[in-house]
């Protein structure tokens, strides 16, 4: 029996279509992102917010390659209230690893009394600071007609803010801890190499 070499752009695809969110436009951007550079280590996150009556769905895509974070982030949003028409918006950014001034991981574990080494933590927050990106939170601008069909632009809030994920066993499954958990390890390490070779 012949053991499978493990192909990390093959995962990766296999993890974006997995997602289930877009799938051909996530892969095309992070294949666009990544430039030709090969992913060593990734992350994938799609996660499901509700507001007033509407649902909102954001996947998030991390992916190490050589000396870059490579980070990608696709939302979409319905036009109307019927859903019909739908936009995404796509965010890309290739951050130097040792520009990264912080990755922090945070660990949350059930029952810790009962702790054996080894045991997959139940919840993974990692924060990641670079004093990045501007973070825009768009919407459509309303009208207070009821009747008025114009477009009014978009209204929204513009903030300095790097990079925060939580995944939970509960809401997104134990697989999902275990990926994010490779994913922190990997990023981390890689972190720190970086910043020992400064």
């Amino acid at each position: 029996m012949t053991a499978t070499a493990y192909d990390p752009r093959e995962k990766l695809t296999a993890d974006i279509e997995r997602a289930g969110f877009y799938p051909d436009l996530v892969r095309d951007i992070v294949d666009e992102a990544l430039a030709g550079l090969e992913p060593e280590s990734h992350f994938v996150q799609v996660e499901t917010h509700f507001s007033h009556n509407n649902l909102h769905r954001h996947i998030t895509v991390l992916v190490v390659s050589g000396s870059l974070l490579i980070l990608a982030h696709l939302d979409d949003q319905h036009l109307e209230e019927e859903g019909q028409q739908t936009v995404a918006h796509v965010g890309v950014e290739a951050v130097k690893l040792s520009s990264l001034r912080a990755v922090t991981i945070s660990y949350g574990y059930d029952n810790p009394q009962a702790y054996k080494p080894g045991t997959v933590p139940t919840e993974l927050s990692m924060q990641i600071a670079w004093t990045g990106s501007l973070h825009l939170e768009l919407a459509p601008a309303t009208c207070p007609d009821p009747h008025c069909t114009a477009d009014h632009g978009y209204s929204g809030d513009a903030s300095r803010e790097d990079l925060a994920l939580r995944v939970s066993a509960t809401a997104d499954g134990p697989e999902a801890i275990l990926q994010a958990q490779q994913f922190a390890r990997a990023l981390h390490r890689a972190h720190i190499q970086v910043s020992e070779s400064r």
